[in-house]
């Protein structure tokens, strides 16, 4: 068999055990069984709040619970173990069962259930809930919630801590779905924290106030670079954050590349645009020179011509 199919055998037979018990052991006030498998057999912890009325005379009733879980579930040599419960008030199951026999019996539904939560409470529980399913006053089904204190509904504390239980009561209009839930006294929770008060806490170290703030250390004018001349004597940083210089700068080469840079702007600024400009400015006015001196000739032999005309036409005459 797999292991898939032996769990849900597992879990089908240990659910059909528990009903088993249930309906055996109610009037003992049955309060829930732990099964564990060992060499030796199957190993059974029944819960109850009578335990003498589960072992019965003489140890008669056990040894009849026992025969009845070798023939029906096929259990290897069954050993049961028998405990009572030390607080009847905060085992969920026992409660679940009272409260559906309180109404059977003709409890209103919303006096046995404030009823019930305040005992819970009062025997020292952080938290509980009951909640009440069916047809509770009438025709119409309806749930019915009673909270007291802390309790959790998800997560891996609902399935730890807290103990659940259900009980079913039997009334004329229909049947009555009983849960509770208990959260036991002194369960440790994951959002529980403790204040120390005799804790040892070293003293923080403050910073002095300067009385300065951002804004007036931004308005401050910064502080002025003074200049350097060509002959004074500038310190070369021989350290920095990220580099250290590991050779000295030889000064007469820092000179000399002074020097050439000097010497290097004063050509640039030689060679300036404005003699492009003045030279441009000479080549347009000789330009304008000739063009001046061509029409002159040309007005000139324009005149030489007109005057000739007129001594021609005379002599034909």
């Amino acid at each position: 068999m797999a292991d898939e199919h032996q769990f849900i055998e597992n879990g089908l037979q240990r659910s059909q055990i528990d009903e088993f018990f249930a309906d055996e052991l109610g009037r003992a006030g049955y309060g829930g069984m732990d099964v564990a498998k060992t060499p030796m057999g199957t190993q059974i912890v029944l819960k109850a709040e009578k335990p003498g009325m589960v072992i019965g005379k003489g140890g008669k009733n056990i040894r009849k619970v026992t025969t009845e879980l070798e023939e029906r579930f096929n259990l290897d040599d069954p050993q049961i173990d028998v405990q009572e419960v030390d607080e009847p008030d905060l085992n969920a199951r026992i409660v679940a069962d009272r409260l559906a026999n309180a109404l059977e019996r003709g409890w209103y539904f919303r006096k046995a259930g404030h009823t019930t939560i305040d005992r819970i409470m009062e025997a020292g529980a952080l938290g509980a809930e009951i909640v009440l399913s069916g047809k509770v006053t009438g025709a119409r089904s309806r749930v019915e919630k009673f909270n007291r204190g802390y309790i959790k509904h998800n997560g891996e504390p609902a399935e730890s801590i807290v103990d659940e239980g259900q009980g079913v009561a039997v009334m004329k209009l229909g049947t009555i779905g009983v849960t509770v839930k208990i959260i036991p006294p002194g369960a440790e929770l994951p959002d529980d924290f403790e204040i120390a008060e005799d804790a040892d806490i070293e003293p923080v170290e403050q910073a002095a106030e300067t009385g300065e703030g951002v804004e007036e250390l931004l308005e401050e004018e910064p502080g002025d670079v003074p200049d350097v001349g060509e002959g004074d004597d500038v310190e070369v940083p021989t350290e920095g954050p990220e580099d250290v210089i590991d050779e000295e700068i030889d000064e007469e080469i820092v000179e000399e590349v002074v020097e050439e840079t000097q010497t290097d702007d004063d050509s640039e600024t030689d060679d300036s645009p404005e003699e492009t400009v003045d030279e441009s400015s000479e080549d347009e006015e000789e330009l304008d020179e000739d063009v001046a001196e061509e029409a002159a000739d040309l007005v000139e032999e324009m005149e030489e011509s007109a005057e000739d005309e007129p001594a021609d036409d005379e002599e034909d005459t």
